[in-house]
């Protein structure tokens, strides 16, 4: 039997936002969720600023895939405007049809290593099977078009796994519960990689071999 939480995406999201800030991915309010809503032409997305770890139903707004404008013209449950990263979650869905869910994460030891110059190591079959490939991009300032723009492009090939140069990441997946698995596998392969840096040994760690990835 399936052990996520089923139904409503916004359940599902509130479950992987207050997950992921208990586990130490992310502090706070630092990212936004969103989920596509099956056969419509919106998605659900956080409302802006709102805390990942006290989210419920009322903190999110529908918006239209093509214009990000209110669902139906509808104004936002509870008037909550939509988070100021839509314009990535609405790039991504765009580009990629078989995107159901995309986490936007600001995790601190991916963040670091990226900013350091270090590629993330991949030593798990966990990591091989649910990351695959890790795709950086440059900066762009947060909330603008050029980010959006820049995202989707990097996804736009099959790449789930994106980070975003000093601000955060783009996790993508076929439902909620595998946006939150592979946003969980991204921060500890970072962890992982980080721990050898730090014991200076980063040149020894070996990365799961090849053959797991293409036997996924």
């Amino acid at each position: 039997m399936p052990n996520y939480v089923a139904g409503d995406l916004r359940d599902q999201l509130a479950h992987a936002g207050y997950s992921m800030v208990s586990a130490g991915l992310v502090v706070g309010s630092g990212g936004n969720l969103s989920a596509r809503v099956p056969d419509a032409d919106t998605c659900w997305v956080t409302g802006a600023g709102t805390w990942l770890d006290r989210l419920n139903r009322s903190d999110f707004a529908e918006v239209g895939l093509a214009d990000g404008g209110p669902a139906g013209g509808r104004v936002p449950r509870d008037g909550v405007p939509p988070s100021t990263e839509l314009a990535l979650h609405l790039a991504t869905y765009r580009v990629r049809p078989d995107v159901r869910a995309i986490v936007h994460l600001h995790p601190q030891t991916a963040l670091l290593l990226d900013a350091l110059g270090e590629r993330i190591r991949l030593v798990s079959t966990d990591h091989a099977v649910y990351l695959r490939r890790i795709v950086t991009t440059p900066f762009r300032p947060p909330g603008s078009a050029e980010l959006a723009g820049v995202a989707a492009a990097a996804a736009a090939d099959g790449a789930n796994c994106i980070l975003l140069a000093h601000h955060g990441c783009s996790v993508l997946g076929e439902s909620v519960e595998i946006a939150h698995k592979r946003a969980v596998y991204l921060e500890e392969a970072a962890r992982l990689t980080y721990a050898a840096l730090a014991a200076g040994v980063l040149d020894k760690l070996p990365e799961c071999p090849d053959r797991s990835i293409l036997s996924a």
